[in-house]
């Protein structure tokens, strides 16, 4: 055992370049996999992450207007409540902008945000006294809007809101910021949203009509309903108007937090995987460096189970200093990294699971690493110790007859040597373009989701939401149907109008509930995106979503029987659409096929399809100021809002495994020079100058890198739209909505990797090219 660790270290001192690189890959693999794993944590959790932020409330209690003698106070002294968020003076307004109009519960709050509770401003600033800023006559009667609300109103930091309160008067109030919460989102034909003003524009506002919000941050998240009990009791039953628990808002955002996290459990797994292939490629390319020690020591007298050993024992100290060398980085340094990872970093260690994977990772890592150390150990262990039988050995394929030619011909020598020495065999050419096409695909499949959400964002019509607008009458006893198709077709922006209407049907058995919808008429159908069967053309006809056909067990082509309202409705499915809303479980038909069955019916909402190039936001606030805000309008919702996160995330991502792939390169250049001395000594015994040999590490190193460039762009595109549509329809969207980037981005992608291999080939090439290389046993063994 003297003698192993006396040879390891020898070696250590030998070869400290060598065991320098494999700590640092060590390293810097594992603060790849740590920052993606608080990458994942962060978008995978967006509810959490805000609760943990703002120093949320796990409960809030709401009182009625106008129920005096409530004693919120007391709240405090019940046993296991932490802290109190307000009390807050609240009271009922509906707010409008653009014709959009939304149920806002505001909040009278302080010029300081709250420490329990805290809104979390994402655009803006927060609420400024009169007699602090420039701005002082403004500021008076300004709103922060909760996001999900600022969505609705399409309000942002600087405009204008109409917002009117319990006695029906109108004030203006200035958007001052847009803030987040960890309280129930606000939805159409759901509860209110949230709004905070100041005291003064709030007493203008309420007139007396006020109730009261607390929250309660409890000691213990799991005694929420006990809480509850005792808070209700304290308040009195009769005056509280509501309550909302944490499990109620974080159900809410469950949606979201389970497509996010589905999407970026791919990219963990193949990042794990792309870490595991380089840290195996490192550890094995080092023990592969030093057959020639080898065969010295099983010459004077070593056993293979001591070269095992020595190397199993020396490269897992390597192993376990790299590894805790990353974790130490990350954990100490990780939130001061600029953009979102650092905030990701910083958020994380206050998210679940960040002990468990701070831990899981690194041990993961070493006991990956201790098996592929000791996979290659066992291959050193049975090196024959004659040198003279393995320097016999060819290291590269032998000239072919198309490169004689090429020669021959003046090709330059350096992209011909080149060629070979990137290719020298097939089985060890597929090797190392796969391991470093791996990276590669991931990047691709992000770029697939990225051009995705792009789609949703820029071409809605192509992604199943030809209708950008939405418009319902204010008072449904108003004008007739006619005048206000009328009103709505003479705005020049406008390219088509569609009367719709909605209503729940039961399927066959009545097991379950779906969504019925006419929308449009026989003559001017709606223009659904069909990607299987076709439009809807004839009376009786439909389309539907795949969640619907899921839920039914049917195909296109099949009758659909169903109850609407006690009667029956048949219709005839002729074609798939991409259908976001409702989980796919929708059947779209024209309103004139529900008229055969309810003469009497008219239409609930208005779908408006605009012209190339309109802005929805002007166009709404031109059928705002068109119908004096008789017409409620609403924006289409979009699930590319749910996802928007998800953009700085794979930006993020895609930084991560760039740096994994550049490990893996420097591995391959490092390998292949070493592989290739005897080759380069005879090169420049035949005549070739250190240029041309410089030249051709580099041209090797950018054919190596071209190959998996190709390679693992055209599997990534191929396997991210698999991904894409199988995400798509496994949600009941559909398949049919992924769209691969640009020919562009792909050509960039693979350009960029070919510069950054021919960057990385620079130093060894320079190197190689000035060492002057000696006819002697070291070079030949």
């Amino acid at each position: 055992m003297r003698a192993t660790l006396r040879w390891a270290h020898a070696d250590f001192r030998a070869h400290r370049g060598e065991a320098l690189f494999v700590v640092l890959a060590s390293a810097g693999i594992i603060a790849s996999l740590l920052l993606a794993g608080a990458l994942f944590s962060y978008a995978a959790n967006p509810w959490q992450r805000i609760f943990n932020q703002s120093h949320g409330a796990h409960i809030w209690l709401h009182t009625r207007a106008g129920a005096a003698g409530a004693d919120i106070d007391a709240l405090s002294r019940v046993a296991g409540v932490e802290a109190l968020s307000g009390p807050y003076r609240t009271t009922a307004t509906t707010v409008e902008s653009r014709g959009a109009r939304v149920g806002v519960t505001l909040r009278e709050t302080a010029a300081a945000a709250p420490e329990t509770g805290r809104p979390l401003i994402t655009a803006g600033s927060w609420l400024t006294p009169p007699d602090e800023g420039a701005r002082a006559g403004t500021e008076a009667g300004a709103v922060v809007l909760e996001t999900s609300v600022a969505r609705a109103l399409w309000a942002e930091p600087g405009d204008t809101v109409r917002v009117t309160g319990p006695d029906g008067a109108p004030h203006e109030l200035r958007v001052s910021g847009i803030a987040e919460v960890a309280e129930p989102r606000y939805h159409p034909g759901g509860g209110p949203g949230i709004g905070w003003v100041l005291s003064g524009p709030f007493d203008g506002i309420a007139h007396g009509s006020v109730g009261q919000s607390v929250g309660l941050r409890l000691e213990d998240p799991d005694d929420t309903d006990f809480i509850v009990q005792r808070a209700v009791t304290v308040l009195g039953a009769d005056r509280v108007a509501q309550v909302t628990k944490w499990q109620q808002a974080r159900a809410e955002a469950g949606g979201d937090d389970r497509l996010i996290g589905q999407m970026f459990a791919v990219f963990g797994l193949g990042a794990l995987l792309a870490a595991a292939l380089a840290a195996a490629g490192a550890i094995g390319a080092r023990v592969r460096g030093q057959l020639r020690d080898i065969a010295v020591l099983k010459a004077v007298g070593f056993t293979p189970g001591q070269v095992t050993r020595g190397f199993l024992v020396q490269h897992l100290a390597f192993a376990c200093l790299g590894v805790s060398l990353g974790t130490a980085a990350i954990a100490l340094l990780g939130a001061r990294i600029p953009g979102r990872i650092g905030g990701a970093a910083a958020v994380w260690q206050d998210l679940p699971g960040y002990t468990a994977v701070m831990i899981g990772i690194p041990c993961g890592a070493v006991l990956l690493i201790a098996a592929a150390t000791g996979l290659s150990a066992w291959r050193a262990g049975r090196v024959p110790p004659v040198p003279v039988a393995r320097a016999a050995l060819p290291s590269a394929a032998p000239m072919t007859a198309l490169g004689r030619r090429a020669l021959g011909v003046r090709v330059p020598p350096a992209l011909v040597l080149g060629w070979r020495a990137a290719f020298p065999r097939r089985g060890r050419t597929l090797v190392p373009v796969a391991r470093l096409a791996l990276p590669l695909v991931l990047i691709t499949v992000a770029l697939v989701a990225w051009s995705t959400l792009d789609q949703f964002r820029g071409r809605p019509a192509g992604m199943g939401l030809p209708a950008a607008l939405t418009v319902r009458a204010a008072q449904p006893a108003g004008s007739s149907d006619a005048e206000l198709e009328k009103t709505l077709t003479a705005v020049p922006d406008i390219a088509s109008v569609h009367p719709g209407a909605e209503m729940a049907a039961l399927v066959p058995g009545q097991t379950g509930t779906i969504t019925l919808r006419g929308l449009g008429t026989a003559r001017e159908p709606y223009p659904s995106k069909v990607v299987e069967g076709r439009a809807v053309g004839g009376p009786d006809e439909a389309v539907a979503g795949q969640g619907l056909l899921d839920l039914l067990g049917v195909r296109v082509g099949a009758w659909v029987r169903m109850t609407v309202e006690g009667r029956p409705q048949v219709l005839h499915l002729v074609g798939r659409t991409i259908e976001p809303e409702s989980g796919g479980r929708v059947i779209t038909t024209t309103i004139d096929a529900l008229r055969e069955r309810d003469p009497g019916l008219r239409p609930d909402y208005h779908a408006l399809v605009l012209r190339a190039g309109a802005d929805p936001r002007a166009v709404s606030a031109e059928l705002a100021g068109a119908t004096g805000g008789a017409l409620e309008v609403r924006e289409t919702p979009n699930p590319a809002d749910r996802l928007e996160p998800a953009r700085g995330v794979m930006a993020a991502l895609i930084a991560v495994l760039a740096l994994i792939g550049l490990t893996e390169l420097l591995t391959q250049i490092s390998t292949g020079v070493r592989d290739r001395s005897r080759d380069l000594l005879a090169l420049k015994a035949i005549g070739l100058t250190p240029r041309q040999i410089g030249s051709m590490i580099v041209t090797a190193a950018g054919l190596t890198a071209l190959a998996a460039a190709v390679v693992g762009t055209t599997v990534g595109a191929v396997s991210g739209s698999w991904l894409v549509d199988a995400q798509g329809a496994s949600s009941g969207i559909g398949a049919g909505i992924a769209h691969l980037p640009s020919p562009t981005v792909l050509v960039t992608v693979v350009l960029g990797t070919v510069l950054g291999a021919v960057a990385a080939a620079m130093v060894p090439a320079t190197r190689t090219a000035r060492r002057r290389l000696a006819d002697s046993l070291s070079e030949t063994l």
